[in-house]
């Protein structure tokens, strides 16, 4: 593993520590009583923070460069396998009888990678800058996609346990309910308004990009600190044998799954397989928490996969890597 990734992981984990410490010393709890700020700054990122990132990237996007085989090289395993992992995890659900939310929130833990923190540093350390272009146009569709698709899922189950329940209203009703609260939803409605944006071919005025990156530019150290103070105020009890699953599934199942049908399916090889590849294999990112905070479901185990993850993609990451070069 190169330096810069190296360091970068370091620079990682410690501020999650920072957040740890924080949340533990509860200096961010009104007079040190048990008020939850991770839920406040989880809601911070999703309102305000993520919108204003995933909106700028949205507008932004060359649709017409987009390397096609190369994207669904990796995105055709990576939601293929999400969706499979929801689905299991919805029938599991028919007996332990967890949030409605949990089969999206672990599919999206276990498919949800660091594509920037980690992922950024890493492409242009070992692929280099033509890597790095590739690894972008990853980044660039990674959460408009992934978590577009989680929102209308976990939307629909909400309204399915809202009827389950005695609920009011029929099908039509919940549909329109399910619908509506899929569109205007922190992830989604700014992901259409910058595509609509796109395809009108209208430039992103001067102010407005510039508020725009300064409230993105939040999103990595917020998202961070957030970890760390989860950490502190949820801790990893009862939440370890999930974690460790999710981890297993993100660091060795996700880039296996992008590595067979890369290669063997869309016949990539050299640097777009190993890109796509090690895209997928890196750590949890930090949207999987807060997604489990907007849904208030598993914050811990979710917490405790991307800790878990990140520390292990230092092993995980040259055995890609030996791999990688074995197949060409």
């Amino acid at each position: 593993m190169s330096e810069a990734v190296l360091y970068k992981l370091l620079a990682i984990v410690v501020v999650v520590a920072i957040g740890y410490a924080v949340g533990r010393a509860r200096w961010l709890s009104a007079g040190g009583g048990e008020a939850d700020p991770a839920r406040t700054l989880s809601f911070a990122a999703f309102y305000i923070f993520v919108p204003a990132l995933l909106f700028r990237t949205t507008a932004r996007i060359d649709l017409s460069a987009l390397p096609v085989r190369t994207l669904a090289a990796f995105f055709v395993p990576v939601l293929g396998t999400m969706l499979s992992l929801y689905a299991w995890q919805r029938w599991r659900n028919r007996h332990h009888r967890l949030p409605a939310a949990a089969p999206s929130v672990r599919a999206l833990g276990a498919c949800f990678g660091n594509t920037v923190q980690v992922g950024v540093p890493m492409a242009a350390a070992v692929f280099g800058e033509a890597g790095l272009a590739i690894h972008v146009t990853v980044i660039s569709l990674h959460a408009l996609s992934l978590l577009t698709v989680q929102t209308l899922l976990v939307e629909l189950d909400l309204a399915r346990e809202h009827q389950r329940t005695g609920g009011s209203g029929n099908l039509v009703s919940t549909l329109k309910t399910t619908v509506r609260n899929t569109i205007i939803h922190p992830v989604v409605l700014p992901v259409l308004a910058g595509l609509g944006f796109n395809l009108l071919g209208w430039p992103l005025p001067a102010l407005a990009d510039e508020i725009l990156v300064t409230l993105g530019q939040a999103v990595v150290p917020l998202c961070l600190v957030l970890i760390g103070i989860s950490l502190a105020y949820y801790g990893v009890g009862g939440a370890l044998k999930g974690a460790l699953a999710l981890s297993a599934l993100k660091l060795l199942l996700l880039p296996s799954m992008v590595l067979v049908v890369g290669h063997w399916g869309f016949g990539l090889s050299g640097l777009p397989l190993g890109v796509v590849v090690m895209a997928a294999a890196l750590p949890a990112g930090s949207n999987a928490l807060i997604f489990a905070q907007r849904y208030a479901t598993l914050q811990a185990e979710a917490t405790a996969s991307i800790v878990l993850s990140t520390l292990a993609f230092a092993l995980t990451a040259p055995l890609w890597l030996l791999v990688l070069g074995r197949v060409g």
